[in-house]
Order: C-alpha cells, then sequence, then structure tokens
C-alpha cells in the first residue's frame, strides 16, 4: 500500500474501536453480497473511492500547514456543515480519506501549495435510491454509551 503523508487511523486499533469498524465493514460489504474471504471484490469496491463513488462531484480539500490541532477540529466543523447543508438540497456526500494514499499525485495534479497538505476527499451528488450500497446503514450507539451528563446543580 503507498505512504500517507499522517496517519489517519490509528497505528494499531483497540476496543471498542476495533469491534465498530469491523462491524461497518462487514455489514457494508454484506449488503453487497461480498464474503469475507473474497479479496478481490473487496479490493474492487475500495477502488471505487477513486471514482467518488461515481458521484458527479468529488472535493479534495486541504489545509495550510503550520495550522495546529484547533485548526484541524474547526475544519471537520467545516466538513460536517458542507454535509448538513447538502441535505437540504437533496445532496448526499461521502467524506474519503482513501486519497491520502495519493496525497502527492493529487499534490501536484491539483497544483495545491505545498504550504498546504490533503485533508481528505469527499463525494457529492444525488442518491441512488436503487443502489444497494445505500441500503446499509451502520448501527448507532446510544448516546448513553459515549455520553457523561454531568447535573450541574447536584455538588
Amino acid at each position: 500500500m503507498a505512504q500517507r503523508e499522517y496517519n489517519y487511523y490509528p497505528e494499531k486499533w483497540r476496543e471498542p474501536y476495533l469491534a465498530r469498524r469491523r462491524a461497518c465493514g462487514w455489514g457494508l460489504y454484506g449488503t453487497l453480497g461480498i464474503g469475507r474471504t473474497d479479496k478481490d471484490k473487496m479490493h474492487a469496491q475500495h477502488r471505487r473511492n477513486f471514482l467518488f463513488f461515481d458521484a458527479p462531484i468529488g472535493l479534495i480539500f486541504s489545509i495550510d500547514r503550520d495550522l495546529e490541532l484547533g485548526s484541524w477540529l474547526d475544519y471537520g466543523m467545516f466538513l460536517q456543515s458542507i454535509m448538513v447543508a447538502a441535505r437540504q438540497f437533496g445532496l448526499e456526500t461521502c467524506p474519503q480519506a482513501a486519497f491520502l494514499v495519493f496525497y502527492d499525485v493529487l499534490q501536484r495534479r491539483l497544483r495545491i501549495p505545498t504550504e498546504q497538505q490533503i485533508v481528505c476527499g469527499m463525494s457529492l451528488g444525488y442518491p441512488d435510491g436503487t443502489a444497494k450500497v445505500n441500503s446499509f446503514t451502520p448501527e448507532r450507539m446510544p448516546p448513553e454509551e459515549f455520553v457523561t451528563f454531568v447535573d450541574r446543580l447536584q455538588s
């Protein structure tokens, strides 16, 4: 696999993230009829990232290299704002980290200045309600599993 400029994901997965990542991946592949041992079909599905999953618009986002972690948090909120705004117009999005393996190619081909680095890609388009892949929804954790509620009136 090509080298990324930075690690988007942890180098070593741990629980509960490992189980949730696997459940999402196997759930998606299962929806598409791809078995756990069918590596060719898995790789073919992964390669669809680089076609922006046939969306008519593919976006590549970059950020100034000298900005710190807080700016990356702001950037995440900016990306989410794009995703929420798209829904208002009947569009769907898919943020994509897969492009990071080609950061150097993207940098050159898109003439992104060296003072910036690639954050992610994103597919944007009208959803295809007949596409099997769009029938998959990952399981969501109930908020009680990851939120701590504090009553400020109690000491």
